[in-house]
């Protein structure tokens, strides 16, 4: 049944949509009522999108453009790609194979000197030593001079896979630098080293100045 001026008097419009009034039986919805509600609805959601664009341009802070976060996620990245190489074939994580290549290095070394060397902290490290000592991956001899502490190195076992993932890892490496041109690549180098040395100097500084608050 057509609905009546007089009828649709009594309907009330509520976010965009025909809601009768109380008491009245449900009827019909004038197409012009409908077209009003689609574009209303669709006025909403242009002025949420410009609203949420005006918003990240206004942003104190992008992160697409904050140096310390772009780091963060290429490095992410590398870890992810890299970690194919050594999880699937060795069944050992990010930390073991971190203490597994930093011993077959350098050989010998301390718990304490391997999280000096990869910046991993001392309960990652230990973690990683226990996994690798419990896989027969690396043995461990006691420092006489320190009992606090033991000297670490691979078993046989260990140094094969060391010796076996090796170069595939730098495979990898050459494999993601080929991007960089050859000419570009000494800069790159440089500029690394200068924001490691920059970000220790700085984790110091702040690990000092919140000791002294």
């Amino acid at each position: 049944m057509a609905i009546t001026a007089n009828r649709v008097d009594f309907f009330q419009i509520r976010h965009g949509r025909w809601i009768p009034s109380p008491g009245l039986a449900p009827c019909a919805r004038p197409a012009g009522a409908r077209e009003r509600g689609k574009a209303t609805m669709s006025n909403e959601r242009a002025g949420k999108s410009r609203g949420a664009s005006d918003a990240a341009e206004a942003a104190l802070l992008k992160l697409e453009e904050f140096l310390p976060y772009r780091l963060n996620v290429c490095a992410t990245l590398v870890s992810l790609a890299l970690s194919r190489i050594y999880a699937e074939r060795y069944k050992i994580g990010t930390s073991e194979w971190r203490v597994l290549v930093t011993l077959g290095q350098f050989g010998m070394m301390t718990g304490k000197a391997i999280g000096l060397h990869s910046t991993m902290h001392k309960t990652k490290v230990s973690r990683a030593v226990a996994v690798l000592e419990k896989r027969k991956l690396l043995t461990r001899r006691a420092n006489r001079a320190d009992l606090r502490e033991a000297f670490l190195s691979l078993t046989p076992a260990g140094r094969e896979i060391y010796s076996e993932a090796a170069p595939d890892a730098l495979d990898f490496a050459r494999e993601l630098i080929d991007v960089i041109d050859t000419a570009d690549r000494p800069a790159l180098q440089r500029a690394l080293t200068k924001l490691t040395e920059r970000a220790t100097k700085l984790t110091s500084e702040l690990a000092k100045s919140a000791g002294q608050r």
